[in-house]
């Protein structure tokens, strides 16, 4: 559970403000701290806030919302991954709102034998040896079952019970619809159903590049001839195929480790540690050390693992994955340290690969989104909102903000940003873009000219309530074009406050201009004042942002993938080939992604960031 302080009354709606649309788990307490309730989400957002509906909820569940203190997430990659982690956790904690069955039985697998002849493959609960391969673990049984008529269609492997197989005289009706390529009355070789139970294996684990580049090959020639019908079924083989080999990181068939992401902002650090034991997360926690500004994550990992390691009995597993390489000397020391208090090996890298890289990756995602949440928390907000109050010599505490910024490629499809913030944190309702036209392209003076006076004209008029402070992304310029909007407008009870990348152009330097004065100043970059700042001013940056590659996109009418820095024409060809679609390349992970030819890890990503922009 999260290191935090649960509030007396649950606020939901702040909660679900800040909360991601990714998918993931979450986990609900009571005031004591009880572990009340665990579910899944494929959208996190969506799914807790129907919890908090004003009608149609069940008896059982306005009891369970009765009691809710604090709700703490879980971000995974997938929501096959979150199931997996949601049972993991309710098998261990057993929360009394889960629905909990008394047999607990094991994961299902896909089993084939190895003592036949035409061996078939069939749904297995748990591993026990019968003299044949398994592969999952499965999230459900229905996964396996679908997984199995998958294989069934594309590969055309039986099914049958051995009993009913050794006593056919003519083929079933499996052969007829072609899902099966009757081994059992001699239609096809020994040899060559072994050849698609081999391809059926490699599928299975994964090692399916060529059966899909054969797949994909086979679609395009289809394409070509005119034949759509059997391309769009080749289509969907490939999408069934890119599903089913979903990667599965939250639950693996080996390994013991705690896996430590670090994620750093202005005015807070999150720890976010993943515990894997026998290959599972069997747990997660989460901590806000006090950091100072001169810090690197390297550095804050060195001193986090000493002291959560060295002090206390803590468990130590074989393996500390850690988000960043600690320095050489440091990790040596330290590992020797863990070795003498564990007496076995213990190895501390951050360079991994396979299922221990996927862990890696949920733990530093974990980081980032919990530290995203603590510093939209309502109380930090307060508190940073008083402290503009004092460093600005307010009469009264500011109620809203708003600030603008500017966005461009070479002065095409500019884009301004106005976002909103009150005492509760972002007002995304109230978010505006302005399509900016009809000036001299990258002059953004005259951009945020236009995009001022078209908001206040309409705030003037009373169509929205004005802000006690307009912050202004950008130097003395940009500040006179809102002292000379708002002066032209009679708006005289806007306090304008311009920010400005220092010298240095590093966080934490940022040069403060007033509207009023001119007068330049600086905050120390530990200051909660500042740091609301640089949260406002990084949401309109991210906003608008977001809105000029919107317009660009739609002002080309290109592909989403044409605008991704290294995704050429080849490079597009070949993803949508492997995916079947652009769809199918948006649904991917990064993984799955990574596993085109031509397309690294690295582009992978980018890749994957640039179809998944935040909300």
């Amino acid at each position: 559970m999260t290191d935090a302080v649960t509030p007396e009354t649950f606020d939901a709606k702040a909660f679900l403000s800040r909360l991601t649309r990714r998918p993931g788990i979450y986990q609900m307490y009571d005031q004591a701290g009880a572990l009340l309730y665990i579910g899944k989400a494929k959208n996190l957002r969506n799914r807790v806030s129907s919890y908090f509906r004003s009608t149609g909820l069940t008896v059982k569940t306005r009891a369970l919302v009765a009691k809710i203190a604090d709700i703490q997430v879980t971000v995974t990659h997938s929501e096959t991954e979150a199931l997996l982690l949601e049972q993991n956790l309710i098998k261990q904690y057993r929360p009394p709102y889960n629905i909990l069955l008394r047999d607990d039985k094991s994961y299902p697998y896909i089993f084939i034998s190895d003592k036949q002849a035409y061996p078939a493959v069939r749904f297995s609960r748990g591993t026990s040896a019968k003299g044949g391969r398994y592969f999952g673990p499965f999230p459900s049984g229905g996964a396996v079952r679908e997984s199995l008529n998958l294989l069934q269609k594309v590969f055309r492997i039986r099914q049958c019970e051995e009993s009913f197989f050794k006593n056919r005289s003519r083929p079933c009706l499996q052969y007829q619809i072609k899902r099966c390529t009757a081994p059992c009355v001699g239609l096809i070789s020994e040899t060559e159903y072994r050849r698609d139970i081999e391809h059926a294996v490699m599928f299975l684990e994964g090692k399916n590049q060529s059966l899909t580049q054969d797949l994909a090959d086979q679609m395009e020639q289809a394409s070509q001839d005119l034949a759509f019908e059997k391309a769009a079924q080749l289509r969907d083989q490939l999408i069934a195929l890119r599903q089913v080999q979903e990667q599965q990181y939250v639950s693996g068939m080996q390994g013991e480790a705690d896996v430590i992401g670090c994620a750093m902002q202005p005015g807070g650090t999150c720890i976010h540690m993943l515990f894997i034991r026998g290959g599972r997360i069997i747990g997660s926690k989460t901590h806000y050390p006090k950091v100072a500004l001169e810090e690197d994550p390297a550095s804050v990992l060195t001193a986090f693992c000493a002291q959560w390691y060295l002090s206390g009995s803590r468990d130590i597993p074989p393996y500390v994955i850690t988000s960043e390489a600690l320095p050489e000397d440091e990790r040596d020391l330290l590992q020797a340290a863990l070795q003498q208090q564990r007496s076995k090996k213990v190895s501390i890298t951050h360079a991994v690969r396979g299922d221990r890289a996927g862990w890696q990756k949920l733990a530093q995602t974990n980081a980032e989104q919990q530290l995203s949440s603590f510093l939209a928390n309502k109380q930090q907000i307060y508190n940073r909102y008083l402290e503009l109050q004092s460093v600005l010599a307010l009469e009264q505490t500011p109620q809203r903000m708003e600030c603008f910024d500017i966005s461009h490629s070479s002065g095409e499809a500019t884009v301004a940003s106005c976002v909103v913030f009150d005492r509760n944190g972002p007002v995304s309702a109230h978010y505006r873009r302005f399509n900016i036209e009809g000036i001299t392209p990258g002059d953004d003076y005259a951009a945020m000219h236009q995009a001022l006076e078209r908001r206040y004209a309409r705030l003037k008029k009373g169509e929205g309530a004005l802000p006690d402070i307009l912050l202004i992304d950008g130097g003395k310029g940009q500040v006179t074009q809102a002292m000379e909007v708002l002066d032209s407008l009679s708006i005289d009870q806007v306090l304008v406050l311009g920010i400005a990348k220092g010298a240095t152009r590093k966080a934490g330097f940022e040069v403060l201009i007033s509207g009023d004065s001119g007068e330049e100043f600086v905050l120390e970059g530990d200051s909660p004042a500042l740091h609301l700042l640089q949260q406002v001013r990084d949401e309109a940056h991210r906003f608008a942002i977001t809105g000029h590659r919107k317009r660009r996109d739609k002002a080309r009418r290109k592909s989403a993938l044409e605008d991704i820095p290294g995704v050429g024409a080849k490079r597009r060809r070949e993803l949508l080939k492997h995916f079947g679609g652009i769809q199918e390349v948006q649904r991917a992970s990064i993984e799955e992604i990574a596993k085109v030819s031509t397309i690294s890890q690295t582009l992978a990503e980018a890749i994957y960031a640039a179809l998944h922009p935040d909300p």
